[in-house]
């Protein structure tokens, strides 16, 4: 059986999109694309369009099976979502430091109770579509790796912020899917970092994002380690690699069918394959963040080893992360 191949969510702009690429650790993750944003024109919706069908075909002609939309709208993966919602303020920035330790940041301010608008990613998907016949994926933010990325100042409980989050990003997955969007992704880093947090209510807010979705959709979460600041770095702070054995009985037991994890930048016990029973893993083979191109032979070698703890149907071949940071 051959093994299925995707790509996790970014993927390198073309020059001439004028969206901002995503800069890993920027002081400042909102502030070009505001500036984008206030100088927008109808051009730049054409331009977008171009770009993605682009970065669809790219993925296509290389042989993935399900390709993204590269996050081609998007400079920051997080606060692009957070722009559509409610109770967000991104023109009163607040500080603080992040992801363990290894990011400070002018962040948007929660301050007030989270609603949704109208729904806008399954323009996206829909854009997406229209370059391949492949079924692309959608990805999404999850609610604590929102929690993460921004500063409460309403709320005051990062269970109950994370819960009304989790309704949001409920809305937009239930509008994918009634789209024809047959994978959705959902984004968490943050739970490699903050494993004793997501089991405590991480877990529950995920499964309450995906609640109701149509079973023909594809349900996954995307749980890296985390960016550099910079490629061919010899060494960055990643999150623990043994949170996803922390994590991993949890998550097999969600309703949810697939759990991508980072493997090439720092291989894991392949045993942590066999806690996996019913769930599908796309392993991360290759690094996002090294200029160095894996071997065929390489990733091959990798996929083998895994073949001996994880049946051939439920493992997928994928990047480790994003791969925005490096070049087309």
């Amino acid at each position: 059986m051959a093994i299925q191949t995707t790509t996790i969510g970014s993927y390198p702009k073309p020059d001439y999109l004028r969206i901002p690429p995503f800069v890993p650790k920027h002081p400042d993750p909102t502030e070009r694309y505001t500036a984008y944003l206030a100088a927008r024109t109808a051009e730049d919706d054409a331009l977008l369009e171009r770009a993605t069908h682009e970065n669809v075909r790219h993925q296509v002609d290389a042989g993935i099976d399900i390709p993204t939309d590269g996050e081609t709208p998007r400079s920051h993966y997080v606060h692009y979502h957070l722009r559509h919602l409610g109770g967000i303020d991104f023109e009163n920035l607040s500080d603080r430091v992040t992801r363990g330790g290894a990011w400070k940041a002018k962040f948007p301010t929660v301050v007030g109770k989270i609603t949704t608008g109208p729904h806008f990613l399954a323009d996206d998907w829909k854009r997406a579509q229209a370059a391949t016949d492949k079924p692309v994926k959608i990805t999404m933010p999850g609610p604590m790796t929102i929690v993460d990325s921004t500063v409460d100042a309403h709320y005051q409980d990062q269970a109950a912020l994370a819960a009304d989050l989790a309704d949001a990003l409920n809305y937009e997955a239930k509008s994918l899917a009634a789209a024809g969007c047959r994978y959705i992704q959902i984004d968490e880093p943050v739970f490699a970092r903050r494993a004793e947090a997501a089991m405590d209510w991480g877990l529950s807010t995920l499964a309450r994002a995906f609640d109701g979705i149509d079973p023909a959709v594809t349900r996954a979460v995307h749980i890296c380690c985390g960016y550099p600041s910079a490629v061919d770095l010899e060494d960055f702070p990643k999150a623990p690699r043994e949170s996803y054995f922390q994590l991993a009985k949890g998550l097999d037991d969600l309703a949810i069918d697939c759990v991508s994890i980072e493997d090439a930048h720092r291989y894991n016990d392949l045993a942590l394959l066999r806690a996996f029973e019913q769930t599908s893993v796309i392993l991360g083979t290759v690094q996002i963040a090294a200029t160095r191109i894996e071997t065929a032979e390489e990733v091959r070698a990798r996929l083998t080893d895994a073949l001996k703890h994880i049946d051939a149907d439920r493992l997928i071949a994928g990047p480790d992360c994003g791969l925005a940071m490096l070049d087309r």
